[in-house]
């Protein structure tokens, strides 16, 4: 074990990170990988594969690299974190475009691009330039930041359209809009901001029809093609509250995503509700320390930052639980750190980083520093330098 007096980047990190919820996203990949040896073999097994493990060995061997990602993140300042965001967020957003034009087409949309969906590095690029963006229009009168904010919001969610992905669309764009609102946006903007979203919802049912079927299987199940949500539904009542046991279940030889979308009906399938509702509680751990943290920072673009990355990772667990349990329309979302992918497992470790970065404990020295910067800048030429010299 580190000690507290040694003198090395490591020690530091160690004794500044918030060990509590490192631990419970390195026993979140664990699990991941135990779950997928359960429901993985047998997808394998229908679509053809000879290696009936195939789904499990590509998932362990992400495993080292997303650790790298998300420890290595980790030891980043806040301004390096900003950097890196922009650096990732340019090349996310020419990989769309690149997929978009040259992506193979899978289920009627273009999201993929040489094994790699670029969407997924997307979302915590956008979330971190958005919380700079609203954190400098709250600390310089002088920088259009909302309006910036709001073409960044419109670049990234546009391209999302296209692909098809409004699954993503609508994620980057809730929170978005909370980042927004913990910016003090006027009511105006709430009620013109909630007016377009509206809008926008009730287009895509109307004219894309992908939308209207997954809408209507959720409203109107009756004559329509539930069979996904159905199985997932029968296969958490077979499990009951202790499970079936790890391999005895067998709703998972017809689901169709349940290395995937539905991980989480396989898991209570074979490990019962009791298990399903420890993972809850985990994912539950992970995002109050987030908004813990955020509440606790002083510095406006951390307190963004790492809420709007807390709220990511907590709506995007919730959807996936959610269409599992058929609380609302299907949508092919994973379940972070369980479900099979390697995008989205090296984009949450890298989302997840950055919140082990924004919340480390700084010395309190550095929080002065950041004072006193962001107090010259609002003062005139003589009146900061009266401030150093003071």
């Amino acid at each position: 074990m580190a000690s507290r007096t040694e003198r090395s980047a490591f020690n530091s990190w160690w004794w500044t990170v918030d060990r509590l919820m490192l631990m419970t996203i390195l026993a979140l990949m664990l699990i991941g990988i135990v779950l997928l040896l359960a429901a993985s073999p047998a997808v394998a097994e229908r679509i053809g594969i000879n290696d009936m493990f195939h789904f499990v060995n590509r998932q362990a061997i992400l495993i080292p690299p997303a650790l790298m990602v998300m420890v290595g993140v980790s030891f980043l300042s806040p301004q390096a974190l900003r950097r890196l965001a922009l650096a990732v967020f340019i090349v996310s957003i020419m990989l769309v475009v690149a997929t978009l034009l040259f992506g193979a087409e899978v289920k009627g949309s273009k999201r993929w691009i040489a094994g790699i969906q670029p969407s997924e590095f997307l979302k915590p690029a956008f979330v971190v330039l958005a919380a700079w963006l609203f954190s400098e229009n709250v600390k310089r009168t002088d920088v259009p930041g909302n309006i910036l904010a709001i073409l960044l919001l419109a670049c990234s969610a546009g391209l999302l359209i296209m692909q098809p992905d409004f699954g993503q669309t609508m994620l980057i764009s809730i929170v978005w809009g909370a980042l927004f609102f913990m910016a003090g946006l006027h009511w105006l903007w709430m009620v013109g901001l909630g007016g377009i979203g509206t809008v926008g919802i009730v287009a895509a049912y109307h004219f894309i029809p992908h939308v209207t079927s997954r809408i209507d299987r959720f409203l109107k199940p009756e004559g329509t093609d539930t069979f996904q949500v159905d199985v997932a539904r029968d296969a958490f009542l077979s499990g009951g509250w202790f499970g079936k046991g790890p391999g005895e279940g067998t709703y998972k030889l017809i689901l169709p995503d349940c290395h995937t979308d539905f991980i989480m009906a396989v898991t209570g399938e074979e490990f019962g509700l009791l298990f399903v509702m420890v993972l809850v509680a985990m994912f539950a751990l992970i995002v109050l320390r987030g908004f813990w943290h955020a509440f606790r920072l002083e510095d406006p673009f951390c307190r963004f930052a790492t809420a709007g990355l807390t709220l990511l990772f907590g709506l995007q667990s919730s959807i996936n639980l959610m269409v599992n349990l058929h609380m609302m329309p299907a949508k092919g979302m994973t379940l972070p750190f369980i479900s099979y992918g390697g995008s989205s497992l090296i984009s949450v470790a890298y989302g997840m980083g950055m919140v082990l970065a924004l919340t480390r404990r700084r010395p309190r020295t550095d929080m002065l520093e950041s004072a006193f910067t962001f107090r010259d800048r609002h003062r005139g030429p003589s009146e900061a330098g009266v401030g150093l010299a003071s």
